[in-house]
C-alpha cells in the first residue's frame, strides 16, 4: 500500500475565505475550495484518492500486503522454468511447422491428379459419394510451395486444392506447412494453414492506437498491464500446469498477481483500488469453491474435444477436470475486474457528491448502480460463451435434439458450468464489493477533525455570516 493523497484527509475550514467576500462554488466533485496553495492539487476532477484516515490504511494493508506476499511467494515456488520437453506426436496443434509461400499456381483437371475417388461401389445417394464424384470431374488446383525456414529452406512441395476445399490457395500466399521427418520425402510437407501474421499484427497495433488516444496515460497502463498478463499466462500459469502443478492452485495465484498487477497499475496504490482488490478476491473464491462443487458433482472430465484429448494423451498426469476449474476462474477475472472498480468508483463519486452519507445510505443509492450493471454484464457473459459455441450448437440444431438432450451433453454442460458458476461470482461481487467500499469511505474519520457534514455545514455557516456582515 502506497501513500493515499493526503489532502483528501484534511478537514474542511473556512479560513480560505475571507469573511466579507461571498463563497465560491464548490465544482462538481463536491470538495470545498482548497487553500491557494493547494489549488493544483484539487483543481482536477480525476477522482480523488480515498478520503480516508491513516489508521484505516494500515488495516487495509495489513490484509492485503499479507496476500500480496504469498501470492508472489506461490509463485517463486511454483515457477517452472519453462514447459517440460516431449517428442512431438504429429497429431494436431503438436506438429512441427515451418513458414512456406505459393511460388506457383495452375489450374487443372481433378482427374489428372487423382486428386479423389468415387467409392468403390459407385453409390454417390451419400453427401460424401457426391463431393468425391464433384470433384472428380471438377478443376484443382495445383500449387507450387516453397518453404521458407528450416532445414530445408528454399525446398518446393506440391499441393492440390480441391474446387471445395475450405481454404483456398493464391498466388505469392504466405502459408503455414507441416513437416513430417518420418514420412517418404514427397510426403513430408503439406499445407495446413494460412499465414494471419501481418493483418493480426495492424489489428492489434490499431487496438494499442485507439487505447492509447482515447485512454492516454490510463490506457497505456492497461496496455502495460495486458502484457504483464499475458506474460503471467504463458510465463507461469501454462508450464506450471505442464510441468504437473495442481492447475486450480496454479490458476488461483496466477489470477490474484495478474489481478494485483492490472488493478493497482491502472487505478493506482490507493484505498479505494484495495476495496476493488478485496472485492475481486472474494468473488474469485466463491467462483472456485461453486466451480469445484458443480464440476464434480455434474462428472465433468474436462476432455471434451480432440485438443483437450491430446493434452491428456501427452501428458496423461494433468488434472484435466482441475484444468477446467482453473479456465473458469481465468476466464471470470477480466468481468470482475471492470465489476468491482466500477463499483467502487460509484461509491466514491457519491460520498464526494455527498460526503454526509452514512454507509447504509451509500450502499442503497450505490446497489442501484449495480443492478444495471449486473443486467449487463450477466447478458454479455452469457451472449459471449453461446457466440464461441454457435458451430456446436447449429449441429445440435441440424440433429434436431431436444433442449434436455442439448444440455446434458458434456460439451454443452461444461459451457453452462462455465457461465452460469462465473455469472454468480459477477453478480456476487456487485453487492460485496459496494458494501466494502461504503464501509470503507465513510468510517473511521481522522481524530481531532471535522466530519464531512460539520465541515460542510461549517463552510454553509461561515458563509452566511460573511454575508450578513456584507450587508
Amino acid at each position: 500500500m502506497g501513500p493515499l493523497n493526503s489532502c483528501d484527509d484534511q478537514p474542511v475550514t473556512s479560513s480560505t475565505q475571507p469573511p466579507d467576500e461571498p463563497a465560491e462554488p464548490t465544482g462538481h466533485t463536491g470538495h470545498a475550495p482548497a487553500d491557494p496553495g493547494h489549488g493544483h492539487a484539487h483543481g482536477h476532477g480525476h477522482g480523488p484518492a480515498a478520503p480516508v484516515s491513516k489508521h484505516l490504511r494500515k488495516v487495509i494493508a495489513a490484509v492485503l500486503i499479507p496476500f500480496a506476499t504469498a501470492v508472489f511467494v506461490g509463485m517463486a515456488v511454483l515457477w517452472p522454468g519453462g514447459a517440460p520437453a516431449h517428442e512431438r506426436s504429429g497429431v494436431g496443434f503438436d506438429r512441427q511447422t515451418e513458414q512456406g509461400r505459393v511460388v506457383a499456381l495452375e489450374r487443372v483437371d481433378c482427374k489428372s491428379v487423382n486428386a479423389s475417388q468415387v467409392p468403390p461401389t459407385g453409390d454417390t445417394s451419400t453427401p460424401e459419394g457426391r463431393k468425391a464424384q464433384a470433384a472428380q470431374t471438377g478443376e484443382c488446383k495445383k500449387a507450387t510451395v516453397e518453404v521458407g525456414t528450416g532445414r530445408d529452406k528454399g525446398r518446393t512441395f506440391i499441393e492440390i486444392v480441391q474446387p471445395g476445399a475450405p481454404r483456398q490457395l493464391a498466388d505469392g500466399q504466405k502459408v503455414v506447412v507441416a513437416y513430417a521427418p518420418d514420412a517418404p520425402r514427397d510426403l513430408q510437407y503439406s499445407v495446413i494453414d494460412v499465414n494471419r501474421k501481418i493483418p493480426l499484427a495492424v489489428l492489434a497495433a490499431i487496438f494499442a492506437l485507439v487505447v492509447v488516444l482515447v485512454g492516454r496515460m490510463r490506457g497505456l497502463f492497461a496496455l502495460i498491464a495486458l502484457v504483464i498478463s499475458f506474460a503471467v499466462l504463458t510465463l507461469f500459469i501454462l508450464p506450471a500446469i505442464l510441468q504437473g502443478s495442481n492447475p486450480l492452485v496454479v490458476a488461483v495465484i496466477g489470477a490474484s498477481a495478474i489481478m494485483l498487477i492490472a488493478l493497482y497499475l491502472c487505478h493506482g496504490l490507493t484505498a479505494r483500488t484495495s476495496v476493488a482488490v478485496l472485492g475481486t478476491l472474494v468473488s474469485l473464491l466463491l467462483i472456485g469453491l461453486l466451480g469445484s462443487v458443480f464440476i464434480d458433482w455434474a462428472f465433468l472430465t474436462g476432455n471434451t474435444d480432440d485438443n483437450t484429448g491430446l493434452i491428456h494423451g501427452l501428458y496423461p498426469d494433468i488434472d484435466m477436470s482441475g484444468l477446467l476449474l482453473a479456465s473458469i476462474i481465468i476466464g471470470s477475472l477480466g468481468v470482475l475486474d471492470d465489476v468491482t472498480v466500477t463499483q467502487t468508483s460509484a461509491v466514491w463519486e457519491l460520498h464526494h457528491a455527498d460526503p454526509a452519507m452514512g454507509p447504509r445510505s451509500l450502499y442503497r443509492a450505490a446497489i442501484r448502480i449495480g443492478r444495471d450493471h449486473i443486467a449487463s454484464v450477466v447478458n454479455t457473459l452469457v451472449l459471449a460463451y453461446a457466440g464461441a459455441a454457435l458451430p456446436l450448437l447449429l449441429l445440435f440444431s441440424i440433429a434436431n435434439s431436444s433442449v434436455g438432450a442439448v444440455a446434458n451433453s458434456e460439451l454443452v454442460a461444461v459451457e453452462i458450468v462455465r457461465t452460469l458458476v462465473g455469472s454468480i461470482g459477477l453478480v456476487a461481487s456487485v453487492p460485496v464489493t459496494t458494501a466494502l467500499a461504503a464501509l470503507v469511505v465513510s468510517a473511521d474519520r481522522p481524530a481531532g477533525a471535522a466530519g464531512p457534514a460539520a465541515a460542510a455545514r461549517a463552510g454553509r455557516g461561515s458563509r452566511g455570516r460573511g454575508r450578513r456582515r456584507k450587508r
